[in-house]
């Protein structure tokens, strides 16, 4: 697999579109942190790292739907930045997802945090996906 992080995304957004309570997908610090930051900005309910009968750390979410609508609150996950070609944003170029609505998720050198933080931070970084 060349890009692990795309699997990651994939397995949510097929989850969401079967309308799956939970996913489960192989672990990282990479993806922890994505996880992070999705469970801290209100997209899942609930996340749990644990380690498989083989020692291999496995991700489990819980996707968060609307009570009465049953919508999903991810509407959508696009990788950005992919490893045959990368994007890369200084912290006055940083991306606006829907004019703020969504969240662009980026690496940057203090850690993975949002679009908004890094701004904040004024920090610039590779964009690896958005959220909305």
């Amino acid at each position: 697999m060349t890009d692990p992080i795309s699997d990651f995304l994939t397995r949510v957004r097929n989850a969401v579109k079967a309308n799956h309570k939970v996913v489960e997908a192989p672990g990282s610090k990479m993806k922890q942190a994505i996880t992070k930051i999705l469970f801290e900005q209100g997209y899942i309910l609930a996340y749990k790292f644990e380690e498989d009968a083989k020692g291999h750390p496995v991700i489990k979410i819980a996707l968060k739907y609307h009570p009465e609508t049953k919508v999903c609150a991810i509407k959508g996950l696009k990788r950005i930045s992919r490893p045959g070609l990368r994007r890369y944003a200084s912290a006055s170029e940083m991306p606006r997802v829907l004019n703020g609505l969504g969240i662009a998720i980026v690496s940057t050198s203090k850690g993975i945090m949002t679009d908004k933080k890094a701004r904040q931070e004024n920090v610039g970084g590779e964009i690896l996906c958005y959220v909305y």
